[in-house]
């Protein structure tokens, strides 16, 4: 019951989260100087079209009658039509959904393979070699900016070694999609040609998002675990003679590892909004593709259903995390 009530208030705050969040973007990309409908009718189309396209998608409006208006829409499941492909965003959204999830499920899975035993052997040889580099790695990780590095990334392995494609997401047109995760649907459908495909077009993109959230889950890790090693149950189970493994495994990693799993939610919503600039670089069909070609044509309506769905599955992943939280630690509760 503690925990359905847990969810309950969460799940409450999420309406005025996502009002707010949505004012927000709304207000921000009207006060850039653009004119969508004159970037849909061009540069040198006559100002009758250009009137004509604004009065079909509602740009004549004042701004509180045209946000209303949107909220309206957004509530009864219509996010517009976006000025830019001339298809309602929310199938737009919907198509481009699994090429970013599957990217930033594979990013998440490398970087927690990789943070916690990073982030645990650092805390236990606290203060040597291992610790030193390994700090030094996290601080790199963190200060690379995504798009840097995987531009980077791309000249080294793509140009430089040729081991790696440049772009894309598979070799040649997609197969017909099952669940649109391509590697799932290669084996699927047992077709290992297109899963090593798959695999090698993931390869390169995976690593300028893994490598900031890997860093993190490292450092929180390393925290963690050097609080919990100070704490009074730790010395008394020192002290009672139980082996060294048995006081790591059943008593600090638990207790450490809590704090971990929140950073963990947070990190997943991070690489979607990282995935903008490194879909960009990698022209990858994904959602982060979809909000950068939003922003240069002003699309207004795909650039909000964006951040809506964004937000929405933020808000989600944090409720996850919450509830795993409590779970895991009864004083959360």
């Amino acid at each position: 019951m503690r925990l359905l009530a847990l969810a309950a208030r969460r799940c409450l705050w999420m309406p005025p989260t996502l009002l707010g969040l949505t004012l927000i973007v709304f207000s921000i990309s009207h006060i850039i100087p653009s004119d969508p409908a004159r970037v849909l009718a061009g540069e040198n189309a006559p100002i009758e079209q250009v009137e004509a396209l604004r009065r079909k998608f509602g740009l004549d409006l004042p701004l509180p009658q045209q946000f209303f208006r949107y909220v309206t829409d957004v509530v009864s499941g219509n996010m517009g039509i976006s000025l830019y492909t001339q298809r309602p965003v929310a199938d737009d959204l919907l198509e481009r959904l699994p090429a970013t999830f599957e990217l930033a499920i594979y990013a998440m899975i490398l970087a927690v393979l990789l943070g916690l035993p990073l982030g645990v052997v650092s805390a236990l040889r606290r203060n040597s070699l291992l610790d030193h580099a390994v700090r030094v790695v996290t601080i790199s990780g963190l200060a690379m900016a995504a798009f840097w590095l995987a531009i980077l990334l791309q000249l080294l392995f793509s140009m430089k070694l040729n081991l790696t494609p440049v772009q894309g997401r598979i070799d040649g047109w997609g197969p017909d999609p099952i669940t649109g995760f391509y590697t799932l649907d290669a084996v699927l459908r047992g077709d290992w040609e297109m899963l090593g495909s798959s695999l090698r077009y993931l390869a390169l993109p995976v690593m300028p998002l893994a490598i900031p959230a890997m860093a993190t889950i490292v450092r929180f890790t390393r925290a963690g675990v050097l609080n919990v090693m100070s704490s009074n149950f730790v010395f008394y189970q020192n002290a009672m003679g139980l082996p060294r493994r048995v006081v790591i495994w059943k008593y600090i990693l638990r207790s450490a590892l809590i704090g971990t799993l929140t950073q963990i939610g947070l990190v997943f919503g991070n690489l979607l909004a990282g995935a903008v600039v490194v879909e960009a670089v990698f022209s990858w069909p994904g959602l982060g593709t979809y909000a950068y070609n939003s922003i240069l044509q002003s699309d207004y309506n795909a650039i909000m259903g964006f951040t809506l769905f964004t937000g929405t599955v933020f808000i989600c992943v944090n409720l996850l995390v919450d509830i795993a939280q409590a779970v895991l630690d009864p004083r959360g509760r």
